[in-house]
């Protein structure tokens, strides 16, 4: 069993994926950061010293014994436009590698000098 655990994790495949999720964990923090720290101050500076993260409906207000309930809608405009961001940039990666297969296509195409070798002399030998 170990053996098979082993044949598994060493394929090209599952080490690929494991270096992308890593990649793309630290992506989305740094996309956080570029949303939380960068994007959305001068927003809230246009529309008049909003702070998003602020910004939540009260349902209950807190007690005593209980904290406030509240919906927090200000974090999920965060979200969204987080969420936003990474999906275009995925969405970019995903259309270059589309481009590269297509040359890689182009590219295979064309025959081997080998074979336009043989075609020559069969077409020589037709006449």
């Amino acid at each position: 069993m170990f053996k098979e655990f082993k044949q598994f994790v060493m394929k090209g495949d599952v080490i690929d994926m494991a270096i992308g999720i890593i990649i793309g964990g630290a992506f989305g923090k740094i996309v956080s950061s570029l949303v939380t720290d960068i994007i959305m101050p001068p927003i809230g500076v246009l529309l008049g010293g909003v702070d998003f993260t602020s910004l939540v409906i009260i349902l209950k207000k807190a007690s005593e014994t209980a904290p406030a309930v509240t919906i927090n809608y200000g974090l999920f405009i965060n979200t969204v436009i987080d969420f936003i961001i990474i999906a275009f940039c995925i969405f970019m990666v995903i259309k270059q590698l589309g481009r590269f297969k297509k040359k890689e296509a182009a590219k295979s195409v064309e025959p081997a000098e080998e074979i336009v070798l043989l075609r020559e002399i069969r077409d020589s030998l037709k006449k």
